[in-house]
């Protein structure tokens, strides 16, 4: 056993900007490639007052997880925000749940607002970081109404990150009947996310797809960590209503917060 002491901060453009990209990185997977991730850094770093970063060494050391929101509306005429939303949208065209909704929340004529939320965390953070960033945020968002600042969010898309389990195929080659037999049924979906279990419950739709530059289940053994399968990531989006998002807080604390 470690002890570690989780310390939260505003994001800061001095000392985040590199550790802030790796965790995008992460987050986009294997799309990252698809997008500038220096000037959506660049964009999170500039409004400071909103979103929290999760260290454990200082101020100035690097985060290891992060939770932001951006106004799509308000950005859209940012190369970076016009490449996410066109994105989105073509991902969510695949969901069923999702299909058309989210592309007629974000057309030019619409009269919504949609918050896209960003969080990602190093894989062994524990999860009970999570609940603090998000009630922060509920916080920072109803301060920067009061200043009239843009924030009130008609909805928010989360972007996750979901994966399947494969069945390896140095197993495969080792003849186990067992594994094959698994590898024809059914495959669950897990998530790396925790909480979006939670979100889910108060969505108006969620659902997985299919990266543009998904490398197939060839590549799963290389990304098999503690575990006899390989792992097939792909990604996860989560639609809620903004009057619906402070109970999806609330139920991500219950959820995941400390235990009494």
């Amino acid at each position: 056993m470690v002890d570690v002491d989780f310390e939260w901060f505003d994001p800061q453009p001095e000392h985040d900007f590199h550790g802030l990209k790796t965790l995008l990185r992460q987050l986009l997977d294997v799309d990252a490639q698809l997008f500038d991730l220096s000037a959506l850094v660049d964009l999170i770093l500039s409004q400071p007052l909103l979103g929290s970063t999760v260290k454990v060494e200082g101020n100035e050391s690097d985060p290891y997880a992060f939770l932001t929101v951006l106004n799509l509306h308000e950005h859209r005429e940012k190369p970076v925000i016009k490449d996410l939303t066109k994105y989105l949208v073509q991902k969510s065209s695949t969901v069923t749940t999702l299909s058309n909704t989210f592309q007629a929340l974000v057309s030019p004529d619409s009269s919504s607002e949609v918050g896209l939320i960003l969080t990602e965390r190093v894989i062994n953070i524990p999860s009970e970081v999570v609940p603090p960033m998000y009630t922060m945020l509920l916080e920072e968002i109803s301060w920067a109404l009061e200043e009239k600042e843009p924030y009130k969010f008609s909805h928010y898309i989360v972007l996750s990150r979901a994966y399947t389990e494969v069945v390896s195929t140095l197993d495969q080659e080792e003849n186990r009947p067992q594994k094959r037999k698994k590898a024809m049924g059914k495959k669950d979906l897990f998530y790396f996310h925790p909480e979006d279990e939670i979100l889910h419950r108060h969505s108006l739709g969620f659902g997985g797809f299919e990266y543009t530059n998904d490398e197939g289940e060839e590549k799963a053994d290389s990304k098999r960590a503690f575990q006899e399968e390989g792992i097939r990531p792909q990604g996860h989006m989560i639609l809620i209503e903004g009057s619906a998002f402070e109970g999806a807080v609330k139920a991500i604390g219950e959820f995941l917060g400390p235990r009494s």
